[in-house]
């Protein structure tokens, strides 16, 4: 299939960024942001069996988690998304708006937003389960209410989670194809990258500019195991004007760029406590630094950074500041390119 119709050197087959300017816009997450019941076990019980969590914490994740990477690296932030009327909703509301976060639509009457219990066990690694709630209830409304909010510039993410509902899958891909050309489309299809009913990723790919996974999901869009071969095969599906990141934990990252070949960005060694948000903060960062008017390499190395920065902390949405970036980055020439690139 071809990444994107329309004829060559349309407006949004460019790469926000790619030519030094800064898009002027903001990231709007269609997406589901939701409670998070996180829970540190020594390791998953066996089947049948019980385990005592060494801790647990109640907060905000989902889509929020990307909201805050690039929101805290200075791009404006706008959660696009359904939300409930109850607990969870007020919570996840409260967290939006502590961040500085915009809320565009109204809260769904009579029911409340969702919650996921993730289990990350002594190796760091995060296990999830989902109970839905209001952020799957999205409606043809809520869609033109979302393209009534659009501004020019702005970088629009989509999660392969609502993609996957079956409510919101069909209005999100209505929705996709009806956005205006001046918008930038990335998508992070999720661990649900199998379940999207294919109707609906096609219609999604067909509009994206960006695609950003992980190697398991890189498998499930296109059967290869390697991550340089996956990162190729998802590209060459797409076409030559949408570009592609497969992120490989500590291995860093792939990048090909619309049109281009596969290049390996280096990772960054570190010890990590908790995975959980790690790819939230890799895409939030990218998106930022995309806005800020960084070239490619430098987007993808600083979100490289961001994503070592956040598997050091324990929670979520554990992206970091400009100030921590740099302070991590200290003494190195991409810390230099930043700095300029976010006024600091």
């Amino acid at each position: 299939m071809s990444g994107h119709d329309g004829a060559p050197g349309a407006s949004h087959g460019a790469v926000p960024g790619a030519s030094g300017e800064a898009t002027g816009g903001r990231l709007v997450l269609l997406g589901n942001a939701i409670v998070d019941l996180v829970m540190r076990v020594p390791a998953l019980p066996e089947r049948g069996g019980d385990i005592i969590s060494q801790d647990t914490t109640l907060t905000t994740g989902g889509g929020f988690n990307v909201l805050t990477a690039a929101h805290r690296l200075g791009l404006p932030a706008v959660y696009a998304g359904a939300h409930g009327t109850g607990p969870f909703g007020d919570r996840v509301r409260a967290d939006l708006a502590r961040e500085g976060i915009e809320v565009p639509l109204d809260p769904v009457a009579e029911e409340d937003t969702g919650f996921c219990v993730a289990f990350v066990d002594g190796g760091g690694e995060r296990t999830f389960a989902t109970s839905l709630g209001a952020e799957a209830r999205l409606t043809e409304a809520h869609a033109r209410a979302v393209l009534a909010a659009l501004r020019p510039g702005d970088l629009v993410q989509i999660s392969g989670y609502g993609l996957a509902y079956p409510v919101n899958g069909p209005v999100l891909a209505s929705l996709v194809a009806r956005l205006p050309e001046h918008t930038r489309v990335f998508l992070d299809p999720g661990p649900l990258a199998d379940q999207i009913p294919e109707e609906v990723l096609e219609a999604v790919l067909a509009r994206c500019d960006w695609v950003s996974c992980n190697q398991r999901e890189g498998r499930l869009l296109t059967g290869r195991d390697d991550a340089r071969e996956a990162a190729a095969a998802l590209a060459a599906r797409l076409g030559p004007r949408t570009g592609v990141l497969l992120r490989a934990d500590a291995d860093g990252c792939w990048l090909v760029p619309p049109g281009g070949e596969p290049a390996h960005i280096p990772g960054r060694r570190v010890t990590a406590v908790d995975s959980n948000g790690a790819g939230d903060a890799h895409t939030g960062a990218f998106l930022a630094l995309l806005g800020h008017g960084l070239d490619l390499s430098s987007a993808v190395e600083g979100a490289n950074a961001a994503a070592a920065f956040a598997v050091t902390r324990h929670g979520p949405a554990t992206g970091p500041t400009v100030g921590e970036l740099l302070d991590l980055l200290d003494g190195e020439p991409l810390a230099a390119r930043l700095s300029s690139a976010l006024g600091r």
